[in-house]
């Protein structure tokens, strides 16, 4: 079984899908095996990059093809739960890029397809499967008693040069289900519900754009455990804040929360701070030549091969548990989605 190969079908050509079959050939179970694109040229010129055998301007087309195993999807946000069920059904196995869904509805649907179809289904949440994050969930107990979790993720989006001369890209309409809390806010919520599960009161604060999505947001989080979380997030800023998980006996300091290169884990020792002199740091970073895209290709195919429906880590129940939290977000700062009534029509 460690040989077989699994044949992928990609859906979405933009510059991720590029970035996702450069890291997922670095596992040799992938196949590209064919491309889903609206068009026959957008569809030819990406399988003649990648070298890909088959294209489809039909997505029924292709899921109902006997040359693939499974897809994954980079499709815009409101089309993942529709391409994902379609997909499912058809017996497909689905890696889809993150957010899982545009909303908790939607999430809800999809798992309960994946397991009535007996497929394996995983959100394309790729930080959380690399050795880097495994670290910090293996040192974790070393700082005591979490007290803080704090994420920044604040990207300049080059779309919003645009927005501000009036043009209203996909990356801020909201029938897209986009805006930064679904495209970027993620990345800093995802690795809390992994670590510390359900926060038990969220309160959102942010900026609105004239089409309707978020600009930026900041979102506080409380434990009953006694932890506070704060996250930051932003397409219309930049940062470049580390992440931090705050312990009683020490910190774990993550250069980017979205892509982890340097983990410093920072004990508090009393004896050294009584002489004057800084807390022991030690470097629990991991130094890989995989890509970043290779981790999730490996969890899923592994996945996928051997028969089980969801992730231990990028698990059902955390993409849902997130999904809820970014629903919740949203509620709070008024941001409503076309799908979002879609969705709640369906249950």
């Amino acid at each position: 079984m460690k040989d077989k190969k699994l044949r992928f079908g990609i859906v979405g050509t933009n510059f991720i899908s590029d970035w996702f079959i450069a890291g997922a050939r670095q596992d040799e179970r992938f196949e590209a095996a064919a491309v889903y694109s609206r068009t026959q040229e957008t569809a030819s010129v990406f399988a003649s990059r990648h070298g890909i055998e088959r294209t489809f301007t039909s997505l029924d087309e292709m899921v109902a093809s006997p040359f693939i195993d499974a897809v994954y999807i980079a499709s815009p946000n409101f089309l993942h739960a529709s391409q994902s069920i379609l997909c499912m059904e058809h017996r497909k196995h689905v890696l889809c890029e993150k957010p899982l869904a545009a909303n908790a509805n939607e999430a809800r649907q999809m798992i309960e397809a994946a397991r009535r179809c007996g497929v394996t289904l995983m959100e394309a949440m790729k930080p959380t499967l690399t050795p880097n994050f495994l670290a910090v969930m293996s040192n974790l107990s070393r700082v005591g008693k979490v007290r803080r979790y704090f994420a920044s993720y604040c990207q300049y989006s080059s779309r919003y040069d645009k927005f501000k001369e009036g043009i209203v890209l996909n990356a801020f309409r909201p029938e897209y289900a986009n805006g930064a809390l679904l495209d970027i806010g993620i990345y800093t919520i995802y690795p809390m519900t992994i670590l510390f599960g359900r926060p038990d009161t969220i309160s959102a604060s942010g900026i609105i754009l004239s089409s309707g999505v978020d600009g930026q947001g900041a979102v506080n989080f409380t434990y009953k455990s006694g932890m506070n979380a704060t996250v930051l997030y932003s397409k219309i800023a930049d940062s470049a804040l580390p992440a931090e998980i705050q312990g009683e006996e020490g910190r774990i300091t993550l250069d980017r929360i979205n892509t982890i290169s340097r983990i410093n884990l920072t004990m508090r020792q009393q004896a050294t701070s009584d002489k004057g002199l800084p807390p022991e740091t030690i470097d629990i970073s991991t130094t890989t030549n995989k890509d970043e895209y290779f981790y999730e290709t490996n969890e899923f195919i592994s996945l996928a091969i051997s028969g089980k429906n969801e992730s231990r880590i990028n698990s059902h129940k955390n993409s849902l548990i997130t999904i809820e939290i970014m629903d919740e977000v949203r509620r709070q700062l008024g941001i409503i989605y076309p799908s979002d009534s879609q969705a709640a029509g369906e249950r």
